[in-house]
């Protein structure tokens, strides 16, 4: 048997995620798929079939050490049973196939205001004029930010998550000091939530829920706020444009999506895959664990490699293949069990309509050149920085 050298694997090293890890991924399923990564101290769970059981079995692979490694915070993707489901219900109102449903013809509004500030142009940069505005907004809306807020909330809202694997040493400074701007900002609507006893956006229903005869303290609403705007935001803002950038350089996928846009959910599941914008999620061994011949002692950080598991050849048929018409495909970007994202549908359906509403709106919209993209360093939730597209301009909808 001939030995396969070990690529460079770095699982705490944003440059890993923003380079191309899926060589590395296809080596650690054959032949490490329980690796310990001695440089940052971690393991690394990469096949998909792992990956899954792991994240259901809370018992062994614990969130309470944190969902980034040893950093446990007071939010809900960073508990078990039976905190985790007592705050999962409190937030999940606005999130039910109802109020996503209810918030159709909101999505299609912003999506073609978002349209109608670049259409004219005839280029653009879509991560931060088109994919960015998006998901921020709705998320905005949802809690009670104002408007003119939203510009600072996206700014913390990236220089936070820009400190998880950066190679910027001042990095954790600019992420601290967004926090602190954050904690005074959303304290002050709070307490004006507090104030007035309004339930009339997600943030009021926080502030004034109870399950089981008790509520949230202010710690807690301060962290819940932010994961919901920072899940909100950034997830689907990567899939946009990494979606869209897909179907630009798969041309035949794109041209068959054009033709018959009743293949966009199935278009859209496979941005989802393909894309994968969290890289991984932590959890923490409660006992020891033996796995494909490699015992985790107790104690340890264990990554669930979400991208690796997405492209696994045992689940899925050509996983290198970016499929639009690909079933089935029960990938985990979204994660799954108890810590399925909650914002998943609404994801889906921003997704599927601004898809929708660019290839009607831009229909000869392309790259503006064929380079590589640049992608942020990160060790959490990556994307790429900045995507130039021309296009043909065309009128707004609204003057």
């Amino acid at each position: 048997m001939v030995d396969v050298a070990a690529p460079d694997i770095e699982l705490l090293g944003g440059q890993f995620y923003a380079g191309d890890p899926y060589p590395a991924f296809a080596w650690m399923r054959e032949h490490a798929p329980v690796y310990h990564d001695e440089r940052g101290g971690i393991w690394g769970l990469s096949r998909y079939e792992d990956v899954r059981a792991a994240g259901q079995d809370p018992q062994t692979f614990s969130s309470t050490g944190g969902s980034r490694p040893g950093i446990p915070l007071p939010h809900m993707i960073d508990m078990d049973a039976p905190e985790h489901r007592r705050r999962r219900r409190l937030v999940s109102a606005g999130f039910t196939p109802e109020a996503v449903r209810a918030r159709g013809e909101r999505i299609r509004e912003v999506c073609d205001q978002i349209i109608d500030g670049v259409c004219e142009r005839g280029e653009c940069d879509l991560v931060a004029d088109v994919a960015a505005p998006l998901p921020l907004v709705m998320i905005a809306d949802m809690l009670g930010f104002a408007a003119t807020d939203w510009g600072k909330l996206l700014e913390w809202s990236d220089t936070m998550l820009m400190s998880q694997g950066a190679p910027d040493a001042d990095a954790l400074d600019r992420a601290t000091e967004a926090f602190v701007e954050w904690n005074t900002y959303i304290r002050a609507l709070i307490d004006e939530r507090r104030r007035t006893g309004s339930t009339d956006d997600l943030l009021g229903v926080l502030v004034h829920g109870e399950v089981d005869g008790s509520g949230l303290d202010d710690d807690s609403l301060v962290h819940e706020a932010l994961l919901i705007l920072i899940g909100g935001d950034e997830t689907t803002r990567h899939v946009i444009s990494g979606g869209m950038e897909a179907l630009l350089r798969h041309h035949e996928q794109l041209e068959a999506l054009r033709a018959d846009r009743s293949r966009l959910p199935g278009a859209v599941e496979e941005m989802l895959r393909w894309v994968s914008p969290i890289k991984n999620m932590n959890r923490t061994t409660t006992r020891p664990v033996d796995l494909h011949g490699t015992t985790i002692p107790r104690g340890e950080n264990v990554l669930l490699l979400y991208p690796s598991a997405n492209r696994d050849e045992t689940i899925f048929t050509h996983p290198d293949r970016f499929d639009i018409g690909r079933h089935p495909n029960d990938h985990v970007a979204f994660g799954f069990g108890a810590h399925l994202c909650l914002g998943h549908r609404l994801a889906r359906a921003e997704l599927a309509v601004m898809i929708d509403r660019l290839l009607d709106r831009l229909p000869d919209l392309q790259l503006a050149s064929e380079d590589e993209l640049p992608r942020r360093v990160s060790n959490f939730i990556v994307g790429f920085e900045k995507m130039p597209v021309v296009f043909t301009p065309t009128a707004r909808l609204t003057g």
